[in-house]
């Protein structure tokens, strides 16, 4: 499959917190980087996400904001 995405980068959840509606998955990318999604809890329940599971975090990005703390 190609996507238009290429930020692509392989990891392992962590962590999923559940909610109503949507969950937070977080993945560990490696380097001490984490990764994390707000995906709809349908998703997570159709694609099994389980803590422990390798998969891809595919990061597009239209807007990067850049900020200061006064």
């Amino acid at each position: 499959m190609n996507l238009s995405a290429k930020n692509q980068f392989k990891g392992t959840i962590t962590n999923i917190t559940e909610g109503v509606v949507t969950g937070i998955v977080t993945v560990d990318i490696g380097g001490g980087n984490i990764v994390t999604s707000s995906i709809t809890m349908d998703s997570i329940k159709s694609l099994d996400l389980k803590v422990g599971k390798e998969v891809v975090a595919l990061v597009k990005a239209s807007n990067v904001m850049i900020g200061l703390n006064d």
